[in-house]
């Protein structure tokens, strides 16, 4: 057995933990998502999941997005 090799199994959320880390509901991640604006993520079986890191990336891309639409002196 080679043990060179580590494999890393990335932290996947549920919807309720996602839901509970933001403090909004499940109908929000629901909404954000059929807008096209919500985290990229995919179900298992029935239930949705969400990689970390995705999640890290759209939250990136929301607060660059807000800070495109507050800089001072743009309209």
């Amino acid at each position: 057995m080679d043990t060179t090799s580590a494999v890393v199994i990335e932290q996947i959320l549920s919807l309720t933990e996602l839901c509970a880390h933001l403090h909004v509901s499940a109908q929000t991640i629901y909404d954000l998502r059929s807008q096209g604006r919500g985290p990229r993520g995919s179900r298992v079986g029935r239930e949705l999941r969400f990689r970390v890191s995705e999640v890290e990336a759209w939250l990136t891309r929301l607060e660059q997005d807000d800070g495109l639409k507050h800089t001072p002196g743009r309209r």
